[in-house]
């Protein structure tokens, strides 16, 4: 994977709100969807284009959103170092969305790794605390894609076998047992044979809860990718929830905590909310890359 470590512009088109012409050959599905389910607002970035700029900005990079309240000299570097473009952007999104000819569907469920798929595709694994809403996300990223079902329950620990997604012939996506409360009693076997034994993994997705910020159990996780030398990236959760003091303070502390004590994780921390959508684009579009995908990511 080439580096991502130059700020880099959205382009003209996301700025003014335009689709540029190649958009039109986009294949996205109806409204009601191939379920018959209407799509969530702003599940699609023609959805997102039609806002007025700093909304459209605030949902693609809502990192960005929250630096004009840092203070002044703070180094934000690190909130830019992946911003694709609108054509990546726009393939990534393509990537998510059913179609005839490119289906996504759950495969399988596994509580040993002998009953796990074969290592056919490259694949991305999201992991962490019960009810930090990791199966929200995993549903918001396949909004687009409605007759694929991802359960999401109200009660904590729901997820109790690794659950697999294929992403047509591009790459699967692996929802993991959550950690901490009502974990399953094997979930570290489960887990540490899933890392170790996954040779074709190339990025896991540590998921953490906006609101409260790095728990001690997010700490236990940290040190076993650290630890195994899994490529990882950190996710901020819940964002809408959280009050904009509440998540400046947590994410400069993540991030200062990422550059002083990690060597495996990606600089650039991604906040998402499954509810307003916001950070879900960027976040397919980084999925898109790290799968080897996007093999240019556009900068202007």
């Amino acid at each position: 994977m080439a580096p991502l470590s130059r700020p880099a512009v959205p382009p003209a088109a996301f700025r003014a709100g335009r689709a540029p012409p190649a958009a039109a050959g986009m294949l996205l599905p109806r409204a009601g969807g191939a379920a018959g389910r209407a799509l969530p607002p702003l599940a699609a970035l023609s959805q997102v284009l039609r806002l007025e700029r700093s909304r459209r900005t605030a949902i693609v990079f809502p990192l960005q959103k929250l630096e004009r309240y840092l203070a002044p000299g703070t180094d934000t570097a690190q909130f830019r170092l992946f911003q694709p473009g609108l054509p990546a952007l726009q393939r990534a999104e393509a990537l998510f969305t059913s179609d005839r000819g490119h289906s996504i569907d759950y495969v399988s469920s596994a509580v040993r790794m002998d009953h796990a798929p074969p290592l056919a595709l490259p694949e991305v694994c999201f992991i962490g605390r019960s009810n930090v809403g990791k199966s929200s996300l995993i549903r918001a990223l396949f909004s687009l894609a409605p007759e694929v079902e991802v359960r999401v329950s109200k009660t904590p620990g729901h997820t109790k076998k690794i659950n697999f997604f294929k992403v047509g012939k591009y790459f699967t996506l692996v929802d993991m047992p959550g950690y901490g409360y009502r974990a399953p009693q094997d979930f570290v076997e489960m887990v540490e044979a899933y890392l170790q034994e996954r040779h074709n993994l190339k990025r896991t997705f540590l998921l953490v809860d906006g609101v409260v910020g790095l728990q001690k159990t997010d700490h236990i996780a940290i040190e076993m990718l650290e630890e195994f030398g899994i490529p990882y990236v950190m996710v901020l959760t819940k964002i809408d929830r959280a009050s904009r003091g509440v998540l400046l303070k947590n994410v400069l502390e993540i991030q200062e905590f990422v550059k002083e004590s990690t060597q495996g994780c990606f600089p650039q921390l991604f906040l998402v909310s499954s509810v307003e959508f916001s950070g879900v684009h960027l976040l397919r579009c980084f999925v898109a890359h790290v799968t080897g995908n996007l093999p240019t990511v556009e900068a202007s």
